[in-house]
């Protein structure tokens, strides 16, 4: 895949991921793109609820990677979207605290360079408590 289709999967995935948090009733906002942090900062009406939001777009049921710290990843909520760019996308929506729960490590000894990365794979993420589970979102 080049980086070009690559980015307007991950545009769609976030754009997509913004309408349905709005539709809910939640003010959204982006930030700047490729910036590290959160994709999407939501609010309700009075502000007493904030979140950050981490979009992960795919074109097909792929693997998510997630780096090799743990630590790093910072926002509240995980929006992994595939089919993308397709006319019925599907979103898995997981806490921070599941993505690092379910998430699968490499072996820094097997590594071919030698250091340990971390990863979703779709059979952890596609279950039927995250398949579009906006109202997880409150």
């Amino acid at each position: 895949m080049d980086v070009k289709s690559s980015q307007a999967t991950g545009n769609a995935a976030m754009h997509y991921a913004a309408w349905q948090l709005s539709r809910k009733g939640w003010n959204v906002m982006p930030t700047a793109r490729n910036a590290k942090g959160s994709d999407l900062f939501c609010a309700n009406d009075d502000e007493s609820i904030i979140f950050g939001v981490q979009s992960k777009g795919l074109s097909k049921r792929a693997p998510v990677g997630l780096g090799a710290n743990l630590d790093n990843l910072r926002s509240d909520w995980w929006i992994i979207t595939i089919n993308a760019k397709e006319e019925n996308p599907t979103c898995f929506i997981l806490s921070l605290e599941e993505v690092k729960e379910i998430c699968f490590h490499s072996d820094p000894a097997k590594s071919k360079t030698g250091s340990k990365s971390h990863w979703l794979q779709p059979k952890a993420y596609d279950q039927p408590q995250f398949r579009d589970a906006w109202h997880r979102l409150g």
